[in-house]
């Protein structure tokens, strides 16, 4: 019989949803079965401070990692883009799961309910298809919550007068404190949304032209350690190529870059002309006053060269300069 497989986690309601996920498509392809561990983090313990200044999204996988360096656990279940573009020695990802929707998407407040889960007595507000949609009706000064620098860095642009607060906590949490006023609007990320089940609440999925996603937003990654061929061989059969593709293009950008989870650098890979990739990608400044962007397209099988090409032609035209000058504004 085989043996049950040790799965780390944090204990939020996204990362619990993407470690049974994985567990149910691990059991599904013939796999074994998985008992979830859950792993508090530094991240989950900071939970009053924004991310840019207590080390960013690192902190949400540092102890799961430490975890499975030491054994104590034989897989690791993230949200890539928690995830530094340089892993630890001995961790490689070992596999991923088809991409959910990749874009930011803005949240309106529902009228009528508290909750946060827009229940059957809540007046939900307008889709929106457009920009411009959007600008009218949050008007020149909103309250927009969100502490993702990338975010704010390309907001800025749209919203030069906006007020950004940082957000905390459970998705849900999140909603209800829109809905209760202490915003005008949430940037979030549209795959939690649709896989907590919140898919409703999506006023507008923001075009990458307006702001362009975190490098693997959308893609959930199992990460083992490197040369540990019986887990590499059961987390195999539920790999996605396309993907993992995207993923290890916009891994490579971030790389070449030199950034890291918390800097304003924006990157979407995606699938074109059959096996081909097509990678966008932007480098802000964090007011909003400089933009370097650059594309480029080549083979899937060809996905790390293209995210280090990419980044070097954002190079050239000056992303260095202000991912330099970022990283010394966060000091």
């Amino acid at each position: 019989m085989t043996t049950e497989l040790r799965l780390g986690t944090r204990g939020s309601q996204l990362a619990l949803w993407q470690a049974n996920t994985v567990a149910a498509r691990i059991a599904a392809a013939g796999g074994p079965s998985c008992q979830i561990v859950i792993i508090k983090t530094s991240g989950d313990r900071l939970q009053d401070a924004p991310l840019s200044s207590v080390g960013g999204k690192r902190l949400f996988v540092k102890e799961i990692e430490d975890a499975l360096l030491r054994n104590e656990i034989d897989l690791a279940v993230h949200s890539s883009k928690d995830m530094p573009a340089v892993l630890p020695p001995g961790l490689a990802i070992a596999g991923v799961l088809p991409r959910e929707d990749p874009l930011d998407a803005i949240v309106l407040p529902v009228m009528g309910s508290g909750s946060g889960l827009a229940d059957e007595t809540a007046i939900q507000p307008p889709a929106m298809t457009t920009i411009d949609e959007l600008v009218t009706a949050l008007g020149q000064t909103p309250s927009i919550g969100t502490g993702s620098v990338r975010r704010i860095a390309q907001l800025t642009r749209l919203f030069p007068n906006a007020r950004f607060t940082p957000i905390r906590g459970n998705l849900d949490t999140r909603l209800r404190k829109l809905d209760e006023g202490a915003h005008d609007a949430l940037v979030l990320a549209a795959a939690g949304l649709r896989r907590l089940g919140f898919a409703n609440r999506v006023s507008l999925a923001l075009p990458a032209v307006a702001c362009v996603p975190a490098p693997g937003q959308g893609i959930v990654a199992v990460e083992i350690r490197q040369g540990d061929t019986r887990v590499q061989d059961v987390v195999s059969r539920i790999d996605d190529p396309a993907a993992g593709a995207a993923l290890t293009a916009e891994r490579a950008l971030v790389e070449t870059l030199g950034g890291g989870c918390q800097t304003p650098v924006g990157a979407l890979a995606s699938p074109v002309d059959g096996d081909s990739l097509e990678l966008v990608a932007v480098v802000v400044a964090l007011d909003g006053s400089q933009a370097v962007r650059a594309t480029g397209q080549s083979p899937a099988k060809d996905a790390a060269s293209l995210g280090r090409r990419v980044a070097t032609q954002l190079i050239a035209e000056g992303a260095g300069l202000i991912l330099a000058e970022a990283s010394q504004n966060r000091t």
